[in-house]
């Protein structure tokens, strides 16, 4: 999250400007040292060859000093200035009326009655300044030098790595203080300029009863001048280092660090065979209010414990009703039951029978993507028509001229009795056909995207594109041997294709499920011959289908009627707690297909405000015609005991309403221990 923001990068590090008794950056002048007493020799005394600069100045407002007692100086350094053989070095300090001094006064400090001459171009004030070491020479700073400015309390220097928390304070810029030499803090290049060590004691002025021994001085206000000087190169080198990036990288983030996740008070309670199972007559109590509502008339529906296979609430429940999608469930438990869950639906390109042409089969893989093999569609996991047109240019011998298209693997019509054709614009279902990329969908992306009209001859034209070939014609490959395969991708597997058909509600999957069940199960795959192996296959596997009227795999007719106690049924069986039914091993995948209450799939956007006790316990399938609302699945209650349930409302009522109505039902289930 964005912090407070990242300090101004431009601004120089703050200088530590000396005040008139601060001895940082401090430099001495040498003073002029008074000569032998004059003497009548026959020639006149000659000068020193390089006299010493004395460039004492007495500010104009401060009172003079007394002229006793003198201040005596102490020695000044050995290696700076080299004074008279004979004489010890005297620095005076006078007042300009008074008269000079006697020809052989002790070394004291005097107080002139001259003004001092000022100092000789030849030699300069001698002072002591801090140089940084050799370096790229810093540019000619044309623009004035920016204020000081003063250091936040909490703001940490830029410095190429972040600080740990523990050494922050260790590297914040500090205040100016007196006799404190800036060093430079870690991170930092060790050519940064270090302070020159001073050779002569030079701070504040002593008392009035300071011993000779250690004398102090006030420094002359002549001094400003060379200090403004001294700070100008100093402040130059810093702010000509932080533009020059000397220092490195950027300026450390502040921006402050997350807040801590919420602490999580985990109340689930596992789903256990010993978890209390819930009364018939509690159930009903607790169901008998949010059943009337008069929203969801009429209202089949049954409640089972699935450890016992026992009803603990019915209502109409062999009333067969239009179900809308939740006959998935049933086309979802015929493919569990009887195709292998590792098989995979397959796309074949071969050599056609005419020089130069290729025929591509469709397999019935209606997963077939036309993105590229990085890209997540609608359906995970699915092939690519580029890794299909890829192989086809590796194993093709001569140059491919034409693409034919084989729809031979589906019979009959393309579209279910009482679908409307207006339905594929609207999203919901696109003919039929054994070929086609992303369920027909414009857009891959989007699960109600509009679909097209023409999916198997989009899947070849898509193929031919990807080959430079534009004559497309429908086709069929060449009949008897085995003709040469030029390319095969294969779809996800059998479970995960159920998974994704339930989770989205994808018709078209449905659909094609419905065709793999019907030619394992030696029926025509076809709208009808699909409706039949489906039913087939649950009488085989002890499900009563009495009543059940099944037209199509989707749910998109109105003609199909089934009851709530085939849907308790099959999820009953599916959430047994143990594997005693050689059913539930193959129906268990049932269970983790179905949408999670407002997280996932179809559920994702339901049970966030009314029925919201449910979310995330609730698991079920939903159907959703114009006058058709059904939910069908599985709810933990607060004593971990798992139910199943099966709800359909054929009322005319707002879709809405009666969406919610049945949320509120399962959520009902979900807050009831009800002995």
């Amino acid at each position: 999250m964005p912090g407070p923001g990242d300090p101004d990068p431009g601004v120089p590090d703050e200088l530590s400007w000396p005040t008139e008794d601060d001895d940082s950056g401090v430099f001495e002048i040498p003073v002029q040292e008074p000569a032998d007493p004059p003497k009548p020799p026959a020639d006149p005394p000659k000068p020193p060859a390089d006299p010493p600069t004395v460039t004492s100045k007495a500010p104009a407002d401060k009172p003079k000093p007394p002229a006793d007692p003198p201040t005596v100086m102490s020695k000044a350094p050995v290696d700076r200035l080299k004074a008279p053989a004979d004489p010890p070095t005297v620095m005076s300090k006078a007042p300009a009326d008074r008269p000079k001094a006697p020809v052989d006064p002790p070394t004291v400090k005097v107080q002139r009655p001259k003004p001092v001459p000022p100092p000789r171009p030849a030699d300069p004030p001698t002072m002591r300044i801090q140089v940084p070491r050799p370096q790229p020479k810093l540019p000619q700073l044309s623009p004035p030098l920016r204020p000081m400015v003063q250091p936040g309390p909490a703001e940490p220097r830029a410095l190429p790595e972040r600080i740990p928390a523990q050494n922050q304070g260790q590297n914040q810029p500090r205040p100016p203080a007196q006799n404190q030499q800036q060093k430079p803090p870690q991170g930092e290049p060790a050519s940064a300029p270090e302070p020159v060590q001073e050779t002569t004691d030079l701070t504040k002025p002593a008392p009035a009863d300071a011993p000779e021994d250690a004398p102090k001085r006030r420094k002359p206000l002549l001094l400003a001048g060379a200090l403004v000087l001294v700070i100008a190169l100093a402040g130059g080198a810093v702010f000509a280092a932080d533009r020059l990036d000397w220092f490195g990288g950027t300026a450390a983030s502040t921006t402050q660090p997350p807040a801590p996740p919420a602490k999580v008070s985990l109340s689930v309670k596992g789903v256990t065979k010993d978890a209390p199972t819930p009364s018939a007559s509690g159930i009903s109590a607790a169901l008998a209010g949010p059943a009337a509502a008069g929203v969801l008339s009429p209202l089949t529906g049954v409640v089972i414990d699935p450890a016992t296979g026992t009803a603990l609430w019915q209502q109409n429940d062999t009333t067969p009703l239009v179900p809308a999608s939740t006959i998935k469930i049933l086309v979802a438990s015929a493919a569990l039951l009887s195709l292998d869950h590792s098989a995979q639906l397959s796309t074949k390109v071969v050599q056609g029978d005419a020089p130069g042409t290729v025929v591509i089969i469709g397999g019935g893989d209606p997963t077939l993507s036309s993105q590229s093999e990085d890209v997540t569609t609608v359906y995970p996991g699915a092939a690519t028509i580029d890794d299909l047109a890829a192989q086809v240019k590796a194993n093709v011998s001569g140059p491919v001229t034409a693409v034919q298209y084989d729809l031979g693997r589906y019979a009959g019509e393309s579209l279910a009795p009482g679908w409307d054709q207006a339905d594929i614009a609207g999203g919901s279902i696109t003919p039929m056909v054994p070929l086609m990329l992303d369920g027909g969908r414009q857009d891959p992306m989007n699960p109600n995207s509009p679909r097209t009209a023409t999916p198997a001859a989009d899947a070849a034209n898509a193929l031919a594109q990807r080959l430079g070939v534009t004559a497309v014609t429908p086709g069929s490959a060449p009949s008897g041997g085995s003709p040469k395969v030029l390319g095969e991708v294969k779809s996800a597997p059998v479970d995960q294709l159920v998974e994704n058909a339930m989770q989205i509600s994808d018709n078209i999957l449905a659909e094609a499920l419905a065709r793999e069940v019907a030619k394992v199960n030696g029926q025509q795959p076809s709208f009808e011959g699909a409706a039949k192996a489906v039913k087939d296959v649950l009488t085989k596997n002890q499900f009563d289908v009495g009543g059940t009227t099944v037209v199509d795999a989707s749910g998109m007719s109105p003609q199909n009627k089934i009851p709530a106690k085939l849907l308790g049924q099959i999820i009953e069986v599916a959430a047994k707690p143990d594997a005693s039914d050689p059913r539930t091993a193959k129906l268990r995948p049932l269970l983790t297909a179905l949408p999670v209450a407002g997280g996932s799939g179809t559920l994702a956007g339901r049970y966030q405000t009314v029925a919201s006790s449910g979310k995330g316990w609730v698991r079920a399938k939903t159907g959703t015609l114009t006058g058709v609302n059904s939910l069908a699945g599985a709810v933990v209650d607060t004593d971990g005991k798992l139910l199943v349930f099966a709800f359909m409302s054929n009322s005319p009522g707002n879709t809405d309403e009666v969406r919610q109505a049945l949320d509120v039902l399962a959520a009902t289930l979900r807050g009831c221990g009800c002995p």
